[in-house]
């Protein structure tokens, strides 16, 4: 009896040692941040816990951008920090370490994997959203941007100070800031001017300590890793100070299908040949996409070849005819706009659409699965036929971006930022796959797998290459908890090629205990 008694209570003891290890007191980490906090900047209304489920979830929820990570893990995530002031940053980052409780930052939600809000050990979020300010100073061509302003709030207050300056990065008008900067994010501007870390000249970050740095203080080493390594490895991104571009007051757009039949495939081929020698004020991207055929009930691809030109529609034409007849561009085609006015065109929205749309984060997200790949050579018309057979074989919407290369990306070298991808591509594909129902998810996470292997003949091998923006966990990861240094190189020498060995020495000398961690972030190695 007293053996069965003392098994028990052996059992009893055992389980309650794990409960501790595997959920730290979140009571503790809270207690910690109202300490830390003055009564000037007081956090108690920035902190969501499980015990108020309805607001929890509100908070959890409105900055997740994929469905498929729409249900917060309850047991391992402790509390949601929506900070409102840089102390909160810092306190936040005290406090998770202190307790020995992982931190996951998240500025606009868009990690395609969900890397930002997920984990599978005891962790808390730190939404930066709050932290928004925009400072545009005309006379220097500088801004200072926070991490959780977005995309289409910087656009926006660019425009507002002046017609003719812009920042290259993407096009998507939700994404924040600090993750898009920090992974080398681009857009249709990027062959006149390369991408976001080109034109980062200052940092604010909250590094392992809470010690709030800038360039000056930070090092060049960690400065460098920031601009194209993420920031999610090394620190807390609180703001970046970006170079703007000068741009006319009036661009040229447009848009033109090539269903197959058509001639599409034909048509994409020529742009393979072309579209990287254009002159770099012309971004011509081509946009593959199931659609529905004229006959009722069949499919077919069409693609979407878009197009931005820094200048009127009669220089374009004149450099579309020479160099790329085969579109059968006509003047009635192209569309005459400012910079601002570009970017409503390439979200879709029709002509007239107020710019303030750019200023909405609308919380409407869907079932996705993206992948990335770097093409060096043109793929044969064989191989583009392959890759239509299977986009037609998927239910739901399916799509690729070729993004084409050249002009300004050729000409920065590959180890100037930590983003590697540089000379040597004709363009970068991403793959993109949405949908509704629940229960297609693992169908269609296997299509996109499938259609990731028809495509390997024609990419980037040894390594095949990958954009880290373009987040993708099937490309190797590690567990929550743990930094595997061998799988950490499988994933990062395709994010990051020969920079790697600079990282994750870089990693090593900034947190050598790793605590900013992710299922792909970079390790801390001291590299001989």
């Amino acid at each position: 009896m007293k053996e069965a008694f003392y098994v028990l209570y052996l059992l009893l003891l055992v389980s309650g040692l794990e409960a501790l290890v595997t959920k730290p007191n979140s009571g503790n980490f809270i207690e910690c941040l109202r300490y830390r906090i003055s009564p000037e900047n007081p956090i108690t209304d920035a902190i969501f816990t499980a015990d108020n489920t309805t607001t929890f979830l509100s908070s959890y929820v409105s900055y997740t951008k994929n469905t498929r990570f729409s249900s917060p893990n309850y047991k391992k995530l402790l509390a949601i920090v929506v900070a409102k002031h840089v102390s909160h940053v810092q306190a936040t980052v005290v406090c998770a370490k202190s307790n020995g409780i992982q931190i996951r930052i998240r500025s606009g939600g868009h990690d395609n994997e969900g890397l930002s809000y997920m984990s599978t050990v005891p962790f808390v979020i730190l939404d930066m959203h709050n932290l928004r300010t925009i400072t545009v100073d005309v006379s220097s061509k500088k801004a200072w941007v926070q991490a959780g302003a977005t995309l289409g709030e910087l656009y926006v207050k660019i425009n507002e100070a002046s017609q003719t300056l812009a920042f290259p990065a993407g096009i998507c008008a939700t994404v924040g800031a600090g993750g898009h900067i920090s992974g080398g994010g681009y857009g249709n501007l990027m062959r006149k001017f390369g991408i976001t870390v080109d034109h980062v000249i200052d940092a604010q970050l909250i590094d392992v300590n809470g010690k709030l740095l800038n360039r000056s203080t930070m090092g060049e080493d960690l400065f460098w890793a920031i601009r194209g390594g993420g920031g999610a490895s090394f620190g807390v991104i609180l703001s970046w100070k970006i170079k703007l571009v000068e741009v006319p007051k009036i661009l040229t757009v447009f848009q033109v299908n090539k269903t197959l039949e058509q001639g599409g495939t034909d048509v994409l081929y020529k742009w393979q040949l072309v579209a990287n020698k254009f002159p770099d004020s012309l971004f011509l991207r081509a946009m593959p996409q199931v659609v529905n055929g004229t006959k009722g009930g069949e499919r077919t691809i069409a693609i979407v070849f878009w197009a931005q030109f820094l200048g009127r529609t009669d220089e374009l034409m004149a450099i579309m005819k020479q160099s790329f007849p085969e579109l059968g561009l006509k003047r009635e085609d192209c569309q005459e706009m400012s910079w601002l006015n570009t970017t409503l065109f390439w979200a879709m929205l029709p002509a007239g659409t107020p710019k303030t749309v750019l200023l909405d984060r609308p919380t409407d997200p869907v079932f996705s699965k993206s992948k990335s790949d770097y093409v060096k050579k043109p793929i044969p018309k064989e191989g583009l036929e392959k890759i239509w057979k299977t986009m037609l074989k998927f239910n739901n919407i399916v799509w690729l971006h070729f993004n084409p290369y050249g002009g300004m990306m050729d000409r920065i070298p590959a180890n100037a930022t930590a983003f590697p991808h540089r000379k040597g591509n004709l363009f970068k594909v991403q793959y993109y796959t949405t949908w509704l129902d629940p229960n297609a998810t693992e169908s269609n996470l296997s299509m996109m797998k499938e259609l990731y292997e028809v495509a390997e003949p024609y990419v980037s091998s040894n390594p095949r290459e990958a954009f880290f923006n373009y987040r993708d966990i099937d490309i190797g990861s590690n567990p929550s908890g743990e930094t595997n240094v061998d799988e950490a190189k499988i994933y990062g020498y395709k994010y990051f090629l020969g920079n790697l060995k600079r990282l994750m020495q870089v990693k090593a000398k900034y947190d050598p205990e790793n605590f900013f961690k992710n299922e792909q972030s970079i390790p801390p190695v001291h590299v001989m």
